[in-house]
């Protein structure tokens, strides 16, 4: 793959998470947000096991198990502080504190830990996106910030921002597919008792069946394969920016589908958004391009 493709690549991964919420909105009414969350974990992993399987690529040995149940964990930690975000604060507010915090936690975490300090265009990009996603709070006067919930969201952005910073180090000795279907399995093994404490009826139904192999399949299998791959060549931290793509693609896809509509506030942190992504991908694939010059 040209590395040059890999913040492409992450974009597109974004853009598919920002379609499972639009997607959840056709399940019954009943469903609680953790039993999806399991949902779309279980299936995510077996189909990447699969894949894995068919191209050869699922290994259980040479793993740094320290650091796959780590991101595991994460990632597990990652859907009831994401979903328990949007249930006390709203989707808008939940899903901002929660994805707009994890560059910021990205970038923490790298410079006091890694001791990479972030670049001139990763500021200006993320304050921009940043911003925006402030801007998107705006859309509706309804909104009630419920302090939890916020905390919720921060919690949701600090287990992404350690997932991504863990996974960006294991897919640089193994395969993404096989990385990614090995964390998501733990993953899943975690969350699935939530699925099975809950009424689990909703899952055989036309809808339940359509929904969850949609999320699974594309929004999380194929999403989470394609991020992993981009994390081979993109910094992690700019990454977790680049993934800012999600709450602007929920966003869209509201007005269009859902019939939510924006004020003239959150038009405008569309705009910052769109622009701190797309100063970001051009910088990422600048540097691409000048590290195979240098090979």
């Amino acid at each position: 793959m040209k590395s040059s493709l890999a913040p492409i690549m992450i974009l597109i991964a974004a853009i598919l998470w920002g379609t499972a919420g639009t997607a959840k909105t056709y399940l019954p009414d009943n469903v609680d947000s953790l039993s999806i969350g399991a949902m779309r974990l279980i299936i995510g992993s077996l189909i990447l096991i699969v894949i894995a399987l068919a191209m050869r690529q699922f290994k259980l040995k040479g793993w740094p198990w320290r650091l796959v149940f780590s991101a595991g964990i994460a990632m597990a930690l990652f859907q009831p502080f994401f979903f328990n975000a949007v249930t006390l604060t709203g989707v808008a507010v939940g899903t901002v504190a929660a994805i707009g915090s994890a560059p910021m936690f990205s970038g923490a975490i790298e410079w006091v830990f890694l001791k990479i300090r972030p670049s001139r265009v990763w500021w200006i990009s993320t304050t921009l996106a940043i911003l925006g996603c402030a801007l998107l709070m705006t859309n509706t006067g309804a909104v009630t910030v419920n302090p939890l919930g916020i905390l919720s969201g921060l919690g949701a952005g600090l287990t992404f921002a350690s997932y991504t910073i863990m996974n960006a180090k294991m897919v640089k000795d193994h395969p993404p597919i096989a990385t990614t279907a090995i964390v998501f399995t733990i993953s899943a093994l975690l969350l699935t008792p939530f699925l099975l404490l809950n009424d689990p009826s909703w899952v055989v139904t036309a809808s339940g069946i359509s929904v969850s192999l949609y999320i699974g399949l594309f929004a999380t299998g194929l999403a989470y394969f394609l991020f992993a791959t981009g994390l081979r060549y993109v910094p992690s931290s700019s990454a977790v920016t680049l993934s800012l793509a999600e709450p602007l693609t929920a966003s869209l896809l509201g007005v269009l589908f859902v019939g939510e509509k924006l004020n003239s506030w959150s038009w405008a942190g569309l705009i910052m958004l769109l622009s701190g992504l797309v100063l970001l991908a051009l910088q990422s694939r600048q540097n691409s391009k000048a590290m195979r010059t240098q090979l």
